[in-house]
């Protein structure tokens, strides 16, 4: 499989340690000359020194897909090649339904469309990761609102045509950004958290010399820092390793620990090493270099750390704290706590990151339910993303018309409601419950969607025009609260002859350009926050 590779460069153990001081780690130097960069003393051999260390970066991937369930807004237009392909590739995803695939695809509600998305580094089988979709250039297409992508195989960008293995896939609704400022272009969207990784993607330690004796060395010593089984021996020369469950969200500072992982373990040349790391970063001398040499040394650094956690500079405090919090010491929690409280601190988000990182899940926890009744809007979002990490029950979650996450904070004073734009789709309501305001009026800016609560009413009526046939109207009523207005626009309608209400099945796009509405109209007394859109293209 033709992947990008990422490969370390290899150098002599003194002058690895020197690069590693550097800053290599993040591509950061400080300018100094390079008489400054290698120790004064051999502190020994690396991991890194004797391997070759490669595994996959983030890649591009793409594939032709076909979009669906379309309001006439689709096109006939198809490249004969990708045509072909597509044909084949459908009748997989039905193969016991009898469908006129060549019909299908020139029908006015479907589209072709390029997709297009990101996998992540060293990524995990089943990973999730967003997709962009966009109507092929040339063809008809005018929109792919109200669509749904089929599923569509995704290989390395620009080998589409190519017998090259299938990496990942994407599936599901497209969403159409409604709440930005330069208008929606209805040609374009993204398939939030669509895309699926669907392989394992290992890291591989090559020896430069191999032999049997040094592979079984490397392999013992990652595993003693590790546990059994995070290294294994393929061929006399290579390993592969495995991402600890520890480091699943901080794959590259594993990767990066392993390279700075020394072989000899005399007292003598532990002590020396720690002393030149202390220093370098009481000095914030290539800190991040310095902070995992410490980390990949282990808890015989934890003395030297601990006398940095009364350092003058606030930088200084939060790496030795949260070095000593990922060595498994409880000790730098007090100064992560203060520094994630402290309003004037520029380093709050990481500090709070890291203890939910390293620390105890209910010290995490404790810090973070602390953190949503702060002032700054960001602290109180922050705290929410480690709180649904921990999967905490201050958080609330359901999932509505099997589409997109309901979640809802009570511990928060402000109110505000959040929708996410990448990743999976959420709501999140800040503040719980949210009710709305008598008097309420808000219309859909195309029209179709009406939420209407006139003073005295005692209800909320919610009116949808049915998007294909325009002389049909539905309408539901919900109580105030704004997590019911929102499960009665976008909860499935119910089946004919079946118990239920149901719902509207308002999409997730109609749905979050509505809520913005109401808040801007103070239908809803809250803050309206929309996270950022997927960083693709």
């Amino acid at each position: 499989m033709d992947i990008i590779i990422r490969k370390m460069v290899v150098v002599t153990a003194a002058v690895l340690v020197g690069c590693f001081i550097a800053g290599c780690d993040d591509g950061h130097r400080k300018g100094r000359g390079a008489k400054d960069l290698i120790p004064a003393v051999d502190l020994g051999t690396t991991i890194g020194s004797l391997v070759e260390m490669s595994w996959p970066e983030s890649i591009r991937l793409e594939g032709c897909g076909l979009v669906v369930g379309l309001k006439g807004t689709g096109s006939a237009e198809c490249p004969p090649q990708i045509r072909t392909y597509l044909g084949q590739h459908i009748q997989t995803q039905f193969p016991s339904r009898n469908i006129n695939i060549e019909k299908f695809i020139r029908g006015s509600d479907t589209a072709v469309v390029l997709v297009e998305g990101i996998m992540p580094a060293i990524a995990s089988i089943n990973e999730n990761f967003d997709v962009r979709v966009s109507a092929l250039s040339g063809t008809q297409t005018t929109s792919l609102e109200g669509g749904f992508l089929l599923g569509t195989e995704l290989k390395t960008a620009g080998t589409f045509g190519i017998i090259t293995k299938v990496v990942g896939n994407a599936k599901g609704p497209v969403f159409l950004n409604k709440v930005g400022t330069s208008g929606t272009n209805k040609k374009t969207g993204y398939v939030l958290a669509g895309g699926k990784v669907i392989d394992e993607y290992k890291v591989t330690l090559a020896l430069h010399n191999p032999d049997f004796r040094t592979t079984n060395i490397v392999r013992n010593r990652i595993n003693e820092l590790f546990g059994n089984g995070t290294a294994k021996v393929v061929l006399p020369g290579r390993l592969e390793v495995k991402i600890p469950a520890k480091y699943k969200e901080q794959k590259k500072r594993f990767i990066s620990i392993i390279e700075m992982t020394y072989l000899t373990q005399s007292m003598e040349i532990i002590s020396e090493r720690i002393k030149i790391f202390i220093r370098k970063l009481a000095g914030l001398q290539d800190a991040d270099a310095s902070e995992i040499a410490l980390e990949a040394i282990g808890n015989q650094s934890l003395g030297g750390l601990g006398s940095l956690l009364t350092a003058a500079n606030e930088e200084v405090r939060l790496r030795a704290a949260r070095c000593m919090l990922n060595l498994g010491s409880d000790v730098g929690l007090a100064t992560l706590r203060q520094i994630a409280i402290d309003g004037g601190s520029a380093y709050r988000i990481a500090a709070l990151e890291s203890i939910t990182a390293g620390a105890r899940r209910n010290d995490a926890v404790r810090i973070s339910q602390r953190l949503l009744r702060d002032d700054d809007s960001r602290m109180r979002l922050a705290a929410y993303e480690q709180l649904r990490k921990l999967e905490d029950i201050f958080v609330v979650q359901e999932l509505v018309g099997n589409n997109f996450y309901l979640e809802q904070v009570a511990q928060t004073q402000q109110k505000a409601v959040f929708v996410s734009r990448s990743g999976q789709p959420r709501v999140v309501l800040f503040g719980a419950p949210i009710e709305c305001s008598e008097g309420t009026f808000v219309r859909s800016d195309d029209g179709n969607i009406t939420i209407n609560a006139p003073s005295g009413q005692g209800y909320v009526s919610i009116i949808r025009k049915h998007p294909r046939r325009p002389g049909v109207v539905a309408q539901l009523r919900s109580s105030f609260e704004l997590s019911d207005v929102i499960r009665t626009l976008c909860e499935k309608p119910t089946e004919e002859g079946k118990p239920g209400r149901g719902g509207l099945g308002v999409s997730y796009s109609d749905m979050i350009a509505l809520l913005k509405l109401m808040c801007e109209k103070g239908a809803v007394k809250a803050e309206f926050w929309a996270g950022a859109l997927p960083k693709i293209g």
